[in-house]
Order: C-alpha cells, then sequence, then structure tokens
C-alpha cells in the first residue's frame, strides 16, 4: 500500500500524505521556543516566509503572492518549495528550533499533531477581524483542521474520489458507462464483463489503498476507520471487514490485477497503460491523465458507486501560521487572503487542483471540459473526512503490512481487520 495516501497532486503525490518523520516528543519541543522565521524585514517590509511542497503549484502561488502584496504594500511574501519527501521532517527541525516558516501548508494527518503541540497559531479569534467566513468553505473540510473547538487552518483546496474508466475498453464489450445510477454490484458485474486474461486485460484496479479505496467502502457499507471521538478502531466492525472484503473479492476473482503486479507498477500507470478498464482514482489524477495523449481521448470519470449508502472520502489541505512567527498580524492577514475568493480563482485555473472556497471550483471544471469532472464535486455533500488522529501515522503505517496478506489470499480479510483494529487501539491509547 503506498504512502502517499493521497494526493494529491504529487508534485502531488505525498501532498496531502507525505509521512511524518517526526515523534510527537519532538515536535513538543517547539513550544519552548521563541521567534518565527529568521528574515523579518525586507527593503523596510515585513517580510514572511510562505512554504509549500508542490512545485508545480509555485506559479500559481506566486500569483496569488503578487495579489496580496499589491493589497499589503508594507508586506513582502517569499515563497520556499519543500519536495514533499522532505517536507515534513524540515518541518519538525525548523519547528523545534524557532524558525519555522510564518505560513505553510498543513494536511489533516498532521495537523492535530501541530495543533496540540502549540505550534499552529490559533485563528478562531482572526477570522471576522480578516472577513473569514468558515461556512465559505465545505463543513467536512473546515472540520479537519479544528482542535477542541479551536480553527487552526484554513481550507485551501480538497479532492475526492471518482471512478475512472476507459470508454474503448467498455465499447469494445458492450459494457454500458457508469453513471450515478452504479452500485456495488453493478461494479462487480461489469468488472467480470471487462476482464479478458488471455489479453491480459482487467476490468478494475483494486489496490489496497485507504483514501482512494477501502476508507470510501468502509464508510459506503455504513462503517468507520476510526471513532468519532478519535478514541477507538472502526475496523473490528461487521460493515468495515464488508468494505475490505469488496476490495479483496475482486482480487481472487481475477478482475483485478495481483498485488505483487499493483505493487510493482502503481496503479493508476496500469491503468494509464490502457488495459485496466476502471480505477478508483482521485480528482489529483486529472492533470496526469489529461496530459496523456492516448489515454485522455479513451477516458472519463463518473461519481462512486453506491454501497448501502453513498460515501466518499474528502481531504484537502490548509494554510496555517507559526504560533511563534514575529509578526502575528500580518501572518493571519496572509493566512485569510491565501483562503478568499480571489486566491481560490486564481488556483482553480493555475494550480491544478480544486479550490475549497464554495462555488469557485467550476474553472477548475473547465480547465479539462473533456472529463466529467463535476462528478467530483457532485460528492461533496456527502463526503466523510479523511480519518485522523493526533499521531495518524502510527496506526495508518501499520495498515499496508497488516492488509497485504489479504490482498495475496493468505489470510482471510476479517482477521486482518481484527489484527488491525488490535495494531490502531494500542496506537490510539497512548495519545494524549
Amino acid at each position: 500500500m503506498h504512502i502517499r495516501r493521497s494526493s494529491g497532486h504529487t508534485g502531488q503525490a505525498g501532498r496531502r500524505w507525505a509521512a511524518l518523520t517526526a515523534a510527537a516528543a519532538l515536535v513538543l519541543g517547539a513550544t519552548a521556543c521563541s521567534g518565527g522565521s529568521d528574515e523579518s524585514s525586507a527593503g523596510g517590509k515585513v517580510q514572511l516566509t510562505y512554504r509549500i511542497w508542490d512545485a508545480t503549484q509555485r506559479p500559481a502561488m506566486q500569483h496569488i503572492v503578487d495579489a496580496f502584496e499589491a493589497a499589503h504594500p508594507s508586506v513582502k511574501v517569499k515563497i520556499q518549495v519543500t519536495a514533499s519527501a522532505e517536507y515534513w521532517t524540515k518541518m519538525q527541525a525548523d519547528a523545534t528550533s524557532g524558525s519555522a516558516p510564518d505560513v505553510f501548508w498543513m494536511n489533516g494527518p498532521n495537523a492535530q499533531l501541530y495543533e496540540s503541540n502549540g505550534i499552529l497559531m490559533p485563528l478562531s479569534d482572526k477570522l471576522d477581524a480578516n472577513g473569514v467566513k468558515l461556512s465559505d468553505y465545505p463543513k467536512s473540510l473546515v472540520g479537519l483542521y479544528n482542535y477542541k473547538g479551536t480553527q487552526y487552518g484554513i481550507p485551501k483546496d480538497f479532492d475526492t474520489v471518482g471512478l475512472w474508466y476507459n470508454k474503448k475498453l467498455f465499447d469494445a464489450a458492450g459494457v454500458k458507462y457508469p453513471d450515478d445510477t452504479w452500485t456495488w454490484k453493478t461494479v462487480q458485474d461489469a468488472a467480470r464483463e471487462l476482464t479478458d486474461v488471455s489479453r491480459k486485460q482487467y476490468g478494475i484496479l483494486a489496490p489496497p489503498f485507504g483514501q482512494e479505496n477501502f476508507y470510501d467502502t468502509i464508510f459506503q457499507a455504513g462503517g468507520s476507520v476510526i471513532s468519532a471521538d478519535r478514541k477507538s478502531s472502526g475496523y473490528d466492525q461487521p460493515a468495515a471487514k464488508t468494505g475490505l472484503k469488496f476490495w479483496t473479492d475482486l482480487v481472487k476473482a481475477g478482475y483485478s490485477p495481483s498485488l505483487k503486479s499493483m505493487t510493482d507498477t502503481f496503479p493508476s500507470q496500469l491503468f494509464e497503460s490502457g488495459k485496466v478498464a476502471m480505477y478508483y482514482g482521485g480528482s489529483w489524477d486529472t492533470l496526469t491523465f489529461a496530459k496523456n495523449s492516448t489515454l485522455k481521448k479513451n477516458i472519463d470519470v463518473a461519481v462512486l458507486p453506491e454501497g448501502k449508502k453513498r460515501a466518499v472520502v474528502i481531504h484537502g489541505l490548509a494554510n496555517v501560521a507559526y504560533a511563534k512567527t514575529k509578526h502575528p498580524k500580518e501572518a493571519a492577514s496572509f493566512v485569510a487572503f491565501l483562503g478568499s475568493r480571489q486566491a481560490a480563482e486564481i488556483g482553480a485555473k493555475e494550480s491544478g487542483v480544486i479550490p475549497a472556497f464554495n462555488n469557485t471550483q467550476q474553472a477548475w471544471v473547465k480547465a479539462n471540459p473533456q472529463f466529467h469532472l463535476k462528478s467530483f464535486l457532485d460528492e461533496v455533500p456527502y463526503a466523510v473526512p479523511l480519518p485522523t488522529s493526533k499521531n495518524t501515522n502510527v496506526w495508518a503505517n501499520e495498515e499496508p503490512t497488516t492488509f497485504a496478506p489479504a490482498w495475496d489470499g493468505k489470510t482471510d480479510v476479517g482477521a486482518a481487520a481484527q489484527q488491525m483494529a488490535g495494531l490502531m487501539n494500542t496506537a490510539l491509547s497512548k495519545e494524549k
């Protein structure tokens, strides 16, 4: 299972789930440090540093910075791009030394760790003064950056998961294209009809990925990955096992490549090969697929099929400010601007990601009219936040090795789920 865990938009691959390598105890050390960025002025102006991890988004971020500086001539913003593989390690080191950037990107899995250790500036008392209304963003996304009633991040963008499909393979097999009437059974039946072993063609990709696969089906089965109070695992519940079994059954039936095949070659690349008919992929896949001159003519995307109910995982980045910044007023103002409609409209046209600000997403949809990208937006009303806790990666990093034997057919998926629940509950019990 991949560690990228979302996404994003790699440039975005790592963007959402770049693994946190620092221990909570080390991050905690940052609260004892004072100060912030050493770059406090530039030509008499207040200088802020803004750290991101996706170089492909830098041009769009620079245009947003330019707009902010035009409206705030006394402030200068310097963008720092740190590769996703090093981002969290560097953030931990800089936070511990008291030299973290004034404003930076934050993701859901790491948010509570930073919030609970005093690394992030509380924003709740600064929203009104800076014209920020949390109702302007998807509620499920806002909640990812709220800790014990205090808001620490303003949503930047979001992603959901859709059913990508190869129209050429569907046409050849005489199978109707996916639409919003599809259910789990429709997927299973179509996967069977679209599989042709003699041609090494598969009906669907069923990798053991959380956000893109089994988290969605667990929620669709009426289950949960983690309890609402984040104190216990949901993996030992029948609905969670049902959601997992949906995928292992597809692999067992031969409708999906084997786990080894999906490990040797990343699933989205297998889909790009034109030999797989269906793929549960994120909105972040859009740019990659659109650049594939052959593939882009033959594929499209629909909303995820319905299980016991409709559900999809939503995740997204937030912009946050460093609690020890030397310029708290300016940093809060910049974070607010990054979450504004103006910034969202720039991002929608240039960054390749779905802006979080409500009613600004159409520019993103129109950027690639060959795909039915509205599917990703249609899912927002029933979206479920990405499962997180204070130390998300401690238990999330156990998922790959725990579930792999079930995907290989060596272990019953129910037993694997039970084992994962035990590991997860142990990890959660240690969170303070």
